[in-house]
């Protein structure tokens, strides 16, 4: 078996997720790599041996740059704020560095190009990780649409609902709320949330052509919570857009974190000529289904328990009727990126497949600043 040695790039909350799935791949996913926790990297030193000691890192560095120029770290694997995605991505390319990288891939599409150049001009794996397409549900809703069970696509709708920002007190900056201060994150939640829904409607329904949005920033200034200063917001707090995709049909997103009761209520539904589709991240085990082609006195709406072994992943996992949650997702997608080494065949999303989702929130950004309609290709 060979070994693949990782290098992570950041301890918060997605460094954790990420750790949990490199630690467990293997125990579920058998296959010729074998990734080793080698070493990771924080700015705070007691903080990320704090770290490393929980997860079982062999060693940490406080600098990204010196874990790259290390010979015995084989993948980058980025779990940093937004703002340095793209050095950290272009510099382990250029050292040869196998690269995975936290959504959304780039503060801008401009960047995004850049990083794209760099991982395929050096010819090394890279993948994003949009964990949501691993979730079995999901991943069963794009086999039914591929084979056409779902027939013409009419509509797609998604949402994603957070509550966490809506008190003015909440400060911007530092390691828990650098999502509120735009020059550490690019955007509010349309690069954080939008994001996500938009990756998986591409995934599940082809590209998305052009928009009309809105964004609105409720609370104007916050608190910097590095100098105690009050300072302009400018984030967006709430985004919501129509659009269309290649296949003609129609697009409505939404996304805040002004959404009192919801943590973190992401739903999407497909209406086709045939059959509809929906699903809910509170209930992620489950996909909701209606096929008007049922006979009429039992035709309704059915919901589908994923844990049978011949539904997508959960044959490594448990016995059929007990449910995988959240953490699985990471799993599954470092199992399918270490697949795609071994084979030669990138698993995706790679950087370029999540270009594709910059280019539509930069392009929801434009129309709402301009409040017209803006094709995802000019921008």
């Amino acid at each position: 078996m060979k070994t693949l040695n990782v290098g992570m790039v950041g301890y918060g909350l997605m460094g954790r997720a990420h750790s949990n799935a490199f630690r467990k791949v293997r125990n579920f996913f058998p296959g010729e790599i074998h990734p080793v926790l080698k070493a990771v990297c924080g700015r705070d030193e007691a903080k990320v041996k704090a770290f490393a000691e929980t997860w079982g890192y062999e060693s940490t560095e406080t600098d990204w740059r010196a874990l790259i120029a290390r010979d015995d770290i084989d993948l980058i694997d980025i779990a940093a704020p937004n703002n340095v995605h793209g050095e950290i991505a272009m510099a382990a390319a250029k050292a040869g560095k196998i690269v995975m990288c936290e959504k959304p891939l780039a503060m801008n599409a401009g960047q995004g190009d850049a990083m794209v150049a760099a991982v395929e001009a050096a010819g090394v794996a890279n993948m994003v990780w949009y964990n949501y397409r691993r979730v079995p549900a999901v991943t069963l809703a794009k086999q039914l649409i591929d084979r056409g069970d779902l027939g013409k696509i009419f509509h797609y709708r998604a949402n994603f609902l957070q509550d966490w920002t809506i008190s003015a007190d909440v400060p911007q900056g530092g390691p828990g709320t650098w999502r509120l201060d735009a020059s550490v994150a690019g955007s509010g939640v349309t690069g954080d949330l939008l994001a996500h829904c938009i990756d998986t409607a591409q995934w599940l329904n082809g590209g998305i052509t052009s928009v009309t949005a809105t964004t609105e920033t409720f609370v104007k200034e916050r608190t910097d919570s590095a100098t105690g200063e009050k300072k302009e917001v400018k984030i967006d707090d709430a985004s919501m857009f129509m659009g269309r995709f290649e296949n003609g049909s129609l697009a409505l997103f939404e996304a805040t974190r002004y959404a009192r009761g919801h943590k973190a209520l992401y739903t999407l539904e497909i209406n086709g000529e045939h059959a509809s589709l929906k699903w809910d991240l509170h209930d992620l085990h489950r996909l909701q289904y209606f096929n008007h082609r049922d006979e009429s006195v039992l035709r309704g709406w059915r919901s589908i328990h994923l844990s049978d072994s011949d539904q997508p992943y959960m044959d490594k996992w448990w016995i059929p009727g007990v449910q995988i949650g959240f953490e699985h997702t990471f799993v599954h997608q470092v199992a399918d990126f270490l697949e795609g080494i071994a084979t030669g065949k990138p698993a995706a999303p790679t950087f370029r497949d999540a270009l594709k989702t910059d280019r539509v929130t930069d392009a929801v950004l434009a129309s709402a600043a301009s409040g017209q309609w803006t094709d995802v290709a000019s921008v």
